[in-house]
């Protein structure tokens, strides 16, 4: 095992437009780039760099993320109507179960770190 750093060549990148995606579009045709950086043996825990293009989602579940927004600006919306807006410098924790949105407000690239449940 080696340390990985955030500017180490991506084992893999990809790029999809997430209204591909069934139902999970709310506003907007985001597009999303993701740099992968590291996938555990087991595939649970992943981490890498992404950015996406303005619009509204229903959040992924069943992983808790670790975020830290490099540029942009983006919010978090709870089914309960709590809305958390998020900048370049500031991070944040998204834990399993949370169920609501993501808004990119204006285009976003985040650092993150995923453990799949």
């Amino acid at each position: 095992m080696k340390i990985i750093a955030f500017t180490d060549h991506p084992l893999d990148s990809s790029q999809r437009r997430l209204a591909d995606l069934p139902d999970r579009v709310v506003e907007g045709d985001p597009q999303h780039q993701t740099d992968l950086l590291f996938r555990s043996p087991d595939g649970v825990v992943i981490a890498g760099i992404w950015t996406s293009t303005p619009g509204k989602w229903h959040a992924f579940t069943d992983r808790d993320e670790f975020c830290h927004i490099i540029k942009g600006r983006c919010a978090l919306i709870a089914t309960d109507g709590e809305r958390r807006e998020f900048t370049a410098g500031q991070s944040f924790m998204i834990p399993n179960g949370f169920t609501g949105y993501w808004e990119v407000i204006e285009t976003t690239t985040k650092h993150f770190v995923i453990r799949e449940h």
